[in-house]
């Protein structure tokens, strides 16, 4: 039998070729709650099925197949107690994944991947080929899976928002407005880090829905104003700062210029714009470990349309939108997420 150099070449790409199934095992966990069901210690796979409302002899098998992921530990006497890495899965936790993971390993998106060859194939994104609907109007259309997709940037947020918070000097500016801002996510973290900021949400009716009830909760309503719209049809004004997080990234360059030129209307001359995104380097030699760069990019390629850039491009979209770019740099490590994902982009009316 051939062999390969190393001798972990074809264990890595055996583990790579079948890691769909590892995770709908934490798919199907988090849909049915057992996380949840696991929060107050150790319970026999009879227990986890009655509380989770499943069939007993499947969850049993599940929970054996969660201890081999290592997101459960077995026990003597058909127990099974939640470990560190599950706990994130959770939904009570302030550290939860449990969007990221029905947003992302659920039934729209997982369908959607399915159909990546035929996408590469036409250069027609998958989500609008398999479902019919652009990536946005399908979960416009579907509250409950539109509070997922919310709740999973939220959680993305949390994490980055921090680094944000910490990376970047907001001492000049006194209005934050977040475009596409979804619940507040970003700002809670801006406004909380900076005692001194004000904010607006700035996101579609459907986007901003969660919004007010978030802010409430962290204390924040009377220094941050929701307001509903379309950034393709005009952004609000009212502030000195507008950041775009995983926004632009979702479209092509005609719809982000869209966007670009209706901020650019929105920001005052003293103000400036802040893009917060991965940034793809400049040539694929460069990649080096930025394998989350690589799979955002694959993600939007099925998804939305859109694509991660490099520098150059945003500095080439932002003239075009009456932006000059005056810098851009990577935030620094900020928990599950590394210094080479996030990055941010400056620009400065022109």
């Amino acid at each position: 039998m051939t062999r390969t150099d190393n001798d972990q070449d074809i264990p890595r790409l055996w583990q790579l070729a079948f890691g769909a199934m590892p995770a709908q095992v934490i798919n199907a966990a988090v849909s049915l709650g057992v996380p949840d069901a696991l929060a107050e210690g150790p319970r026999t796979s009879a227990q986890v099925a009655r509380a989770t409302g499943a069939h007993e002899a499947s969850m049993r098998r599940l929970l054996r197949g969660m201890a081999g992921l290592g997101i459960v530990e077995a026990q003597a006497g058909d127990r099974y107690a939640l470990t560190p890495m599950g706990r994130p899965l959770r939904s009570d936790v302030p550290d939860s994944l449990r969007g990221m993971v029905l947003l992302f390993a659920g039934d729209a998106m997982w369908r959607s991947w399915g159909d990546l060859a035929e996408t590469v194939r036409t250069g027609r994104n998958a989500f609008e080929r398999v479902h019919g609907l652009a990536y946005f109007d399908y979960f416009a259309e579907r509250p409950e899976e539109y509070a997922v997709f919310n709740s999973a940037m939220g959680e993305d947020t949390r994490v980055a928002g921090r680094a944000l918070a910490d990376g970047y000097d907001f001492s000049p500016y006194k209005t934050v407005v977040d475009v596409g801002g979804g619940n507040g996510a970003l700002l809670t973290c801006l406004l909380q880090a900076h005692p001194g900021l004000r904010g607006i949400v700035f996101d579609r009716p459907e986007g901003v829905a969660q919004a007010p009830q978030a802010l409430a909760r962290a204390g924040l309503s009377d220094r941050c104003d929701v307001v509903a719209g379309n950034a393709f049809e005009g952004v609000t004004a009212g502030g000195d700062l507008y950041v775009l997080k995983s926004v632009l990234h979702d479209w092509d360059d005609e719809h982000v210029l869209t966007i670009l030129r209706n901020c650019r209307a929105a920001v005052p001359d003293h103000g400036r714009l802040l893009v917060m995104e991965p940034l793809m380097p400049e040539r694929a030699e460069d990649l080096g470990p930025a394998h989350g760069i690589v799979t955002t990019d694959m993600d939007l390629l099925v998804t939305t349309g859109g694509r991660v850039r490099s520098e150059g491009e945003f500095a080439a979209l932002f003239e075009a939108a009456g932006f000059r770019l005056t810098g851009a740099h990577r935030l620094g490590d900020h928990e599950y997420l590394d210094a080479a994902y996030h990055s941010v982009v400056e620009g400065a009316p022109a």
